[in-house]
């Protein structure tokens, strides 16, 4: 099998500083654009990110409608609704305002919007959808992230909930990038210590995945260079961002969850959201990823502290990082010194440490940030159990589009064995 011999690089145009919401209006104006469908977080409706961009609209007498049903982690049926609002308002461009939720479901508004497919599933990843590319050009879609985590705002993806299957999936192409991102940190003064705390470390995991992915070109040479994945593995590009959005999460994280207030480490947490973005973005993400939709789809009864929900809920960054600790330290001996590059990042002292420890190193690295900021301690505070882990595996397996990735292959044995190290840390 012939092996890949190049990498390509491909995100949204980021437009970054403070007060950049009130330009978003002038942008619409100068791609054209007269009328818009506004997709928000309805707990922002109030607050800077929402009312000033709505401004910087009317200021430009651009014609919008306003779509507030967004979900905090959202499902297909959210992703439905939000779809069957813009076929029916014949929009000319997206404009998103939120998290990772708001903005993925933006990107598949747009999409299916632009290309109604036959079925749902048309889109989706295989192999638990049909994964087809999509089709052409997509209606300009305008980002403008309030949290400082997902890194959506840079990304060809889209993720949400199956609620069939209880796990979470994906629609991943790299027309679906957002045209722009408007990167604002005043967005973020109103983020809850919590959120900022579960949404930082899922940047900081976003790093440390691209960063210890194969490598680009130990994947099969496509047929042609427009079928290359979006998630292509680490290479020397997305390197530089990843390893960049680590020493930023080490140095700002722990002040962004200690100080809303903190103006220069939520600026500095945002920016690094959209660093590792890029870095992700183009290598992808592993197996903490994968490992982490079935946790999300099968929450039974936990409700996290500081989130305006009253559903059973797993925030993306507190499912991704409680599979984190394990995993690393299962795929440290694959490239040894990816893994301590990594922990000398986040500020652990690596001298004179041997290879064969980098994954135990980096675990514990991980896991003192977790403690540190308030993480639970491992599944099981989440309420599953051992009873759960067959099941968490089998919703773990048909994640092929990030689990290939892993440096180090897992099977069903091997995920048993990680989510059972994943139930507590401490």
């Amino acid at each position: 099998m012939a092996k890949d011999f190049a990498f390509e690089m491909v995100a949204a145009n980021i437009r970054f500083g403070p007060g950049a919401t009130r330009e978003v209006g002038m942008d619409l104006v100068d791609r054209g654009l007269k009328r818009v469908m506004v997709l928000y977080d309805p707990n922002l409706a109030e607050f800077y990110p929402v009312t000033t961009a709505l401004e910087a609209l009317e200021a430009e007498k651009i014609d919008f409608s306003l779509f507030d049903q967004v979900r905090v982690e959202p499902t297909d049926t959210s992703f439905q609704a939000a779809i069957e609002f813009a076929c029916e308002g014949d929009f000319e461009g997206f404009v998103a305002i939120g998290g990772g939720s708001t903005i993925d479901t933006a990107k598949a508004a747009n999409l299916y919007s632009s290309y109604p497919p036959g079925d749902f599933m048309d889109y989706v990843n295989a192999p638990i959808g049909k994964g087809l590319p999509v089709p052409g050009p997509l209606k300009p879609l305008i980002a403008l992230p309030t949290t400082a985590g997902t890194g959506s705002e840079t990304t060809g993806v889209a993720i949400f909930d199956l609620e069939k299957m209880h796990a979470k999936t994906g629609i991943a192409h790299r027309l679906l990038k957002p045209t722009l991102g408007i990167v604002d940190p005043e967005n973020t003064r109103t983020l809850p210590p919590a959120v900022a705390a579960a949404t930082g470390l899922d940047v900081l995991s976003h790093a440390l995945e691209s960063f210890t992915a194969i490598p680009f070109d130990t994947r099969p040479l496509p047929e042609r260079p427009l079928l290359r994945p979006a998630y292509q593995g680490s290479n020397p590009i997305s390197d530089l961002w990843a390893l960049e959005a680590l020493r930023m999460v080490a140095r700002y994280l722990p002040r962004a969850v200690a100080d809303p207030q903190d103006d220069e480490a939520r600026a500095q947490m945002i920016l690094a959201s959209a660093f590792a973005g890029i870095g992700f973005g183009n290598a992808g993400v592993h197996l903490p990823h994968g490992m982490s939709y079935p946790v999300a789809g099968m929450v039974r009864e936990y409700v996290p502290p500081g989130y305006p929900v009253d559903y059973p809920l797993v925030p993306h960054g507190i499912s991704v990082i409680l599979n984190a600790p394990g995993v690393f330290r299962f795929t440290g001996s694959a490239c040894p010194e990816r893994h301590l590059q990594a922990a000398e990042a986040l500020g652990a002292d690596i001298a004179g440490k041997s290879t064969a420890d980098a994954g135990e190193i980096l675990a514990t690295q991980i896991i003192s940030f977790m403690h540190s900021l308030g993480m639970p301690s491992g599944l099981s505070a989440l309420g599953f159990s051992s009873e759960d882990i067959p099941a968490l595996v089998q919703g773990t397996l048909p994640q092929h589009r990030v689990t290939k990735l892993s440096p180090r292959p897992a099977g069903e044995e091997e995920l048993a064995a990680l989510f059972e190290a994943a139930l507590n840390y401490w």
